[in-house]
């Protein structure tokens, strides 16, 4: 995430009004338990290809499209209580510390933002959610105006205005603030934009945000962004009222501008949601709000709630999970069930999967050649399920994002196994050989087994094995340190856009380093830097995705992380629900049209 952010690409998506595409996408993946679904048994390299992006139309929709009420499913109606079951409590509520998928995906039912994703028969549209369209621009985006509907109110009835957004946007500059999105504030401040203004905390304003009426917010910012308007539907530029923003302890409990209201949190065991009665559809295009209350149980593996939605018993029948998909070694089982097929939810989600080397503490490019060589992409996929988790990736971008091209720069595809005496001998070559390898993983029944799994193909490598488990709910908080003691260890990532820039850039850029940071791997080539800075500016989109595609090849020649998946997701559901959906722009379940039957 720099501040040198044109994006050419996206000027040319608002002038023809459409984008095709796969999955748009908050950043950060959540399935690292290992539960992502799959087929089970074995299978061969030429069956491994990395599969064929499968285009979803995104397009920008009108001030017409952008009022609510939200389009209704066919059968739906209100009333009762649905209920939640998944692994883990939500990492952060605060909408400003949100780039995570599960956190996005119940953030939509209590906060909301300028603009959003509406589904429609013809496909998503980009809409105004609290603005009464997706804004305009003048000057080819350097400066961005937004007006707001009317009936806009908090979950105490007072108004929603121009003031909260920009009071939104300013406390994203406090210090508490580190793990959200930082496009804005990089782009109405430069890089460091933490040092150049504290947030709203001690009374300052930030000039960049204008309020020239209660309903009317400008944003100015210091270059041009076509996409700026995409950019404000991302969850982490949720709005946050003054009044009741209680800072750090607002991350476990915040206050509603959506259709729902938090009544209860009993933080790692459960989360309570009833209506906002001052939530109004007729200004909402994005979010029905079929069920009076939701109830939300956590601590529930995917082994728990696949067998839970297979009995399907009592009150399962009106329950759903966000992120838990099929357990692996229910896959055959499920897959065969024809009973199931009628709620059985299967898609491609936007997120590459990575096995992330540190290249602060493995900086040597032959060691990390011989750990990309050596790892057992196979076995771990086998360990998880089969193939149905995923086709093997050896590319940084998703096959979803434009200018994606296939190569295998280490072979991975035609010995998918790994190959351990090519990597003793680029050890040997190193002075490396018994280089100890510390890796650090979700400590789930799943991750337990596939760990094993690691440490046998780097143990006969040549390489020491030291394995650390963490707790899942804060995994990211701890492999996202800079200065973790950590040599690999998983992580996930989805371009925010369909673009090399979103998917490359906030991941491998060598400014990106540092606590909580979005480049994982500590890695930094100052020539890719200015590589991608310079394929931003291109503005032919054809031409642009062929200068993020040598981007992503000359990555992998530095061997900057270990590809694993292109991720994709199957999932199970209560039969007593209607509206459950696949969200190709998240990767999970959602919750926006859910009803009971």
């Amino acid at each position: 995430m720099t501040t040198r952010r044109k994006r050419h690409l996206a000027a040319a998506i608002l002038v023809s009004g459409a984008l095709t595409m796969t999955a748009a996408c908050s950043s950060g993946h959540t399935n690292s338990d290992g539960s992502k679904p799959s087929a089970g048994g074995s299978s061969s390299a030429s069956a491994s290809a990395p599969a064929a992006p499968v285009a979803t139309s995104i397009s920008v929709g009108t001030a017409d499209d952008s009022n609510g009420p939200a389009l209704a499913p066919e059968g739906s109606k209100a009333g009762g209580t649905v209920t939640m079951i998944d692994r883990d409590d939500f990492s952060h509520l605060d909408p400003g510390r949100i780039y995570m998928n599960y956190n996005s995906t119940v953030s939509l039912l209590f906060t909301r933002q300028l603009t959003g994703y509406k589904k429609t028969p013809d496909g998503t549209k980009l809409v105004g959610d609290l603005a009464t369209d997706t804004g305009t621009t003048s000057d080819g985006g350097k400066t961005w105006t937004f007006t707001l509907k009317d009936g806009l109110k908090w979950e105490d009835g007072s108004a929603i205005t121009s003031d909260d957004i920009k009071y939104s946007i300013e406390r994203l500059y406090a210090p508490f603030i580190q793990e959200g999105p930082k496009y804005i504030q990089q782009w109405l401040s430069g890089n460091e934009y933490q040092k150049v203004y504290e947030g709203p905390y001690k009374g300052k304003s930030l000039g960049a945000v204008e309020t020239p009426d209660k309903k009317t917010v400008v944003f100015k910012f210091k270059e041009a962004h076509p996409d700026a308007n995409f950019t404000l539907a991302m969850t982490g530029y949720g709005v946050v009222p003054k009044a009741h923003d209680t800072k750090e302890a607002y991350d476990k409990k915040p206050f509603s501008s959506g259709p729902y209201k938090i009544s209860s949190h009993i933080t790692d065991k459960s989360l309570d949601l009833e209506r906002n009665p001052n939530w109004d559809p007729k200004t909402d295009p994005i979010r029905n709000a079929f069920p009076d209350k939701w109830h939300m149980q956590f601590g529930v593996q995917a082994e728990e709630s696949t067998n839970r939605f297979i009995a399907d018993n009592g009150t399962d029948k009106t329950t759903m999970t966000f992120h838990n998909g099929v357990e692996p070694t229910k896959i055959t089982e499920v897959l065969g069930n024809a009973s199931l097929k009628p709620r059985l939810l299967q898609g491609l989600t936007p997120y590459v999967d990575y096995y992330y080397i540190n290249n602060t503490r493995i900086s040597d490019v032959n060691v990390r050649k011989a750990l990309i060589t050596a790892f057992p992409l196979q076995q771990i996929r086998l360990a998880e399920g089969g193939p149905t988790a995923g086709d093997f990736a050896t590319t940084m971008m998703s096959p979803t994002v434009l200018g994606y091209e296939q190569f295998d720069v280490y072979g991975k595809l035609q010995k998918p196994e790994g190959d351990p005496e090519a990597a003793k001998k680029l050890l040997e070559q190193a002075g490396k050989t018994g280089q100890t390898i510390v890796y650090a993983y979700n400590n789930t029944p799943t991750q337990q087994k596939v760990t094993e799994v690691i440490r046998q193909a780097l143990e006969k490598a040549g390489f020491k094995f030291v394995s650390k488990p963490l707790d899942p709910k804060n995994y990211y908080d701890q492999t996202g340190k800079l200065n973790n003691s950590y040599d690999v260890y998983w992580g996930g990532w989805g371009a925010d856009w369909p673009t090399g820039q979103t998917a490359l850039q906030p991941v491998w850029d060598g400014r990106q380093i540092g606590d909580l940071a979005s480049n994982y791997a500590h890695f930094a080539d100052k020539a890719i830097d200015k590589a991608m800075d310079d394929a931003a500016k291109i503005a032919d989109a054809a031409e642009q995705g062929k200068a993020w595609a040598a981007i992503d090849k000359q990555i992998n020649e530095q061997a900057a992380s270990i590809p694993y998946i292109y991720d994709k997701y199957l999932g199970l559901y209560g039969s007593g629900l209607g509206g459950v959906e696949f969200d190709p722009l998240s990767g999970e379940q959602s919750p926006l049209n859910v009803f009971i039957k």
